[in-house]
């Protein structure tokens, strides 16, 4: 993965663990992703009046919230109050995967079967997502879920591929979640029992980034629609709302 050495991807903040900008990517062309435009992240209910403040030179304009209703009710969602935005509730998932077996699949092949069924329940939502984050004036945004791993690391794919990032480049940003995990475990073990508790008897695939899950589902996409941007296209994302992505995100 080609980027710039001095380039600083993780946003490092005090309960929120994996909120990374998605910038300085290479594209097939030649161009690269604008630095501080768009993130990813976890569960921004966490965050603490010094987080919000370390986000605050950001300037954010969107929150983009893909967790389930039952969720946001349970743990609440980004505090506009205190730093008011636009926020969007588009839930791409129905219930989350506490109840799913995993049976004898590997880790990799739990999740790959999980982000195809996510991306076909999902379709319409994470078509939503990209209108929205296209519309003039959204950008800074931010995209999260609960981990930041699975659902938001979908739509990152999503967002990546239709700008023309290789495919190398989007699992490699995918596996970055890995390390942002570890750092959720740790916080956890001090500062959430709860979160920890649950961390201890959860499925070892629930909480990994397998680069092989991501690379399937790329080929998948591939296979079928030729490119992400294609794909994207079938969902109902017009070229209009792609080109104005394209017009904030690369340079």
């Amino acid at each position: 993965m080609s980027t710039s050495a001095t380039f600083e991807r993780l946003i490092t903040l005090d309960a929120v663990h994996n909120f990374r900008d998605l910038g300085d990517y290479p594209t097939h062309d030649g161009r690269r992703t604008r630095a501080q435009r768009l993130f990813r992240a976890d569960g921004l209910y966490r965050l603490t009046p010094a987080d919000l403040d370390v986000l605050r030179p950001i300037g954010l304009h969107t929150v983009i919230d893909l967790r389930t209703i039952g969720e946001i009710d349970e743990r609440g969602a980004f505090p506009v109050a205190d730093y008011p935005l636009s926020w969007h509730h588009l839930p791409v998932v129905d219930v989350t995967w506490g109840g799913i077996e995993i049976a004898d699949r590997t880790p990799a092949e739990f999740l790959y079967d999980q982000y195809t069924d996510m991306l076909e329940y999902g379709e319409p939502l994470f078509a939503a997502a990209l209108q929205t984050l296209a519309l003039p004036g959204a950008l800074p945004a931010v995209f999260h879920c609960a981990a930041g791993k699975d659902r938001t690391g979908l739509l990152a794919m999503l967002v990546l591929g239709l700008l023309g990032v290789p495919d190398e480049v989007i699992v490699t940003d995918y596996a970055l979640t890995q390390a942002g995990m570890e750092r959720m475990r740790v916080w956890a073990e001090h500062s959430s029992p709860e979160l920890y508790a649950a961390w201890l008897t959860m499925p070892a695939a629930h909480a990994a980034a397998e680069p092989e899950a991501m690379a399937r589902l790329l080929a998948d996409l591939h296979a079928a629609h030729g490119s992400i941007r294609d794909y994207v296209r079938t969902l109902g994302v017009p070229v209009a709302a792609l080109d104005a992505l394209e017009a904030e995100l690369l340079v």
